[in-house]
């Protein structure tokens, strides 16, 4: 059976007309979607669009370019497939499963449409049930807040989700921390302005179809979107981040962390996307993040938050740096107690959209660089494809002593795998591959199908490869 969900826009938000979107089960009545402002790319801040819905079985959208006569169009990631029909300055297409797109008019990388299908919720919760606080929009106090959420609607049970409905969501206080064993809920069509802190907290939900939105209202703007540090058992799932001035999800000594279906923009500088210091378990799946700095970060020891960092996995997403590294693992560490140990990590089916970053330290759109006396091993790149990089290159795998952040170089990288990497550009910048000295080498690099466009690369002495003399036991595999 298919059904498609969407959700007003609530009074407040800051909408373009650049797109015009709609959504239907095949043969039923038509349902317009709001399209959201989203800036991107912190070099040359543009306007973009984004909107979203839920969806199951098959639904069909139609979207309408509104900025003159569309010419040609491009839908991504290109390794979805999504057929697709023009007529005059409209576009059709069916889709049959949820799917995280970005549709590209006229060559327009910019001023273009995010277009998110999410799966549909089957357990929101029920604003009117007596475990659940609903918020109505609003101006909120903290302390307001926290005194009903810890207090019972009845003689026999407190609250334990915090809802907000659909509508505009302010913090006086800018920032909204949890406690142990509550969810927090942003309805579809909210959006909360403000960032949520999970602090030496565990059994933590954090979720939704709402926004959590950082610009544009400076009087209520927070630093970060979600914060969770010191904390165990923490889940983000289906809300998106928009514009925060740092992180979108910043995760500090934490363990047991899932995040899922999760989106985020952002244009400032340091605006990371997921940041991971000094952690283990962290599981990521099925995310989009457009971010003017790396997409997703981890490092080892950094600020508060110290000791190694371990089993972090990503899966089935999309990631476009519109500056920095999409994937960036190693700079931060311990330096004064031997560097960190950063290990057990995996990246797998990820669409890479963009990487551009103008200065050459920072290239990389899969980088290790691993500083400050850190060991970086076990590392696993498989079935990734990169659509686009404008500037930098495909791979940086170096240890390193970067003087902007490094007092002393890292200790060593080793084993790490890519398996199924797939550039379709031409040849950019050749990927680096140094170790640093005799002592602080790399050591272990297997290749199985990296490729560039048509042609696939089988030796160390292809033009695509820097290779210094302190690196040891590269392999290509044949088969």
């Amino acid at each position: 059976m298919s059904s498609v969900v969407t959700y007003a826009a609530p009074m407040g938000a800051v909408l373009l007309d650049e797109f015009k979107v709609k959504v239907r089960v095949p043969g039923e009545a038509w349902q317009h979607m709001p399209v959201y402002k989203v800036k991107v790319d912190m070099h040359d801040v543009r306007e973009a669009s984004m909107s979203s819905f839920d969806m199951e079985g098959t639904i069909e959208a139609e979207i309408t370019y509104r900025r003159g006569e569309l010419k040609d169009v491009a839908i991504r990631p290109l390794s979805h497939s999504i057929h697709y029909a023009v007529e005059e300055d409209t576009i059709r297409l069916t889709l049959n499963q949820p799917r995280k797109l970005v549709i590209e008019c006229n060559g327009e990388r910019f001023g273009n449409l995010h277009l998110f299908a999410n799966p549909m919720e089957t357990d929101a919760p029920n604003p009117d049930d007596s475990h659940v606080l609903a918020i109505q929009p609003g101006i909120h106090r903290l302390p307001d807040i926290l005194q009903q959420f810890n207090n019972s609607k009845n003689e026999h049970q407190a609250p334990d989700i915090l809802y907000f409905e659909p509508g505009m969501h302010y913090i006086e206080e800018t920032v909204l921390p949890v406690s142990s064993g509550k969810t927090v809920y942003i309805a579809g069509g909210a959006i909360l302005v403000g960032s949520i802190v999970c602090d030496h907290v565990r059994d933590v939900v954090i979720r939704g179809r709402g926004f959590i939105y950082l610009a544009d209202f400076p009087r209520f703007s927070a630093f970060r979107g979600v914060r969770v540090i010191f904390s165990e058992n923490i889940a983000i799932e289906g809300i998106t981040v928009i514009d925060p001035p740092h992180y979108s999800v910043f995760i500090g000594k934490s363990q047991g962390i899932s995040i899922w279906n999760f989106k985020s923009f952002s244009t400032r500088g340091w605006s990371d996307g997921i940041d991971i210091m000094s952690s283990e378990r962290i599981h990521i799946d099925d995310i989009f993040m457009r971010n003017s700095d790396d997409c997703i970060a981890v490092y080892g020891s950094r600020w508060d938050f110290y000791g190694d960092t371990r089993g972090v996995t990503v899966r089935n997403s999309i990631l476009w740096a519109d500056v920095a590294h999409p994937i960036m693992i190693g700079t931060h560490g311990d330096h004064h107690r031997n560097g960190d140990v950063i290990e057990e990590l995996r990246f797998e089916n990820i669409d890479i959209l963009e990487h551009h970053e103008p200065q050459p330290n920072y290239w990389g759109a899969m980088a290790i660089n691993a500083g400050d006396r850190n060991t970086v091993r076990n590392v696993v790149f498989e079935n990734i494809r990169v659509e686009a990089i404008e500037q930098g290159q495909l791979l940086d795998i170096r240890v390193v002593h970067n003087e902007d952040y490094n007092p002393v170089p890292g200790n060593r990288i080793e084993n790490v795998v890519f398996r199924d990497i797939y550039y379709a550009g031409k040849t950019p910048h050749p990927s680096r591959i140094h170790g640093f000295d005799n002592e602080r080498i790399v050591d272990g690099v297997l290749f199985h199908n990296l490729r560039f466009g048509d042609e696939r690369v089988e030796g160390n002495g292809h033009r695509a490869l820097d290779i210094n003399g302190y690196v040891r036991n590269i392999v290509f595999v044949k088969e």
